[in-house]
């Protein structure tokens, strides 16, 4: 089972090909935003990776931080756990004035197709 570190919060067995955001909120225990329910629409959903970025991305993603021109970051919605990786969260429903984190996303990535881009 991948390894998920957040920032400031511990380290996490995480469940093989589980979506990044559901592992913040389930296994982190972190109030992680999903505004949009998990399908790369919001980016409310970021973080910061530290060590262990995923080289892959969904066409969703690579869409949306194009489309917001954000730079730094990547949509935990949008990345499943197959490897050992540390983050920091940027976008907690703490402090953000919202009066909840959003639906909750999906098991499987979302929007349908998801098309990888390698």
């Amino acid at each position: 089972m991948p390894q998920l570190t957040v920032e400031g919060v511990g380290s996490f067995e995480v469940p093989m090909g589980k979506r990044l955001v559901l592992a913040l909120v389930d296994e982190a225990q972190v109030d992680q935003l999903h505004a949009c329910g998990g399908n790369s629409r919001c980016t409310t959903c970021r973080v910061e990776f530290v060590a262990g970025q995923p080289t892959r991305m969904t066409k969703a993603e690579q869409g949306t931080l194009a489309a917001r021109q954000i730079t730094g970051a990547r949509l935990s919605c949008q990345i499943t756990c197959d490897q050992d990786m540390s983050v920091r969260i940027v976008s907690r429903l703490a402090g953000s004035g919202r009066a909840d984190s959003g639906k909750r996303p999906t098991d499987a990535l979302a929007p349908e197709p998801v098309e990888w881009i390698e």
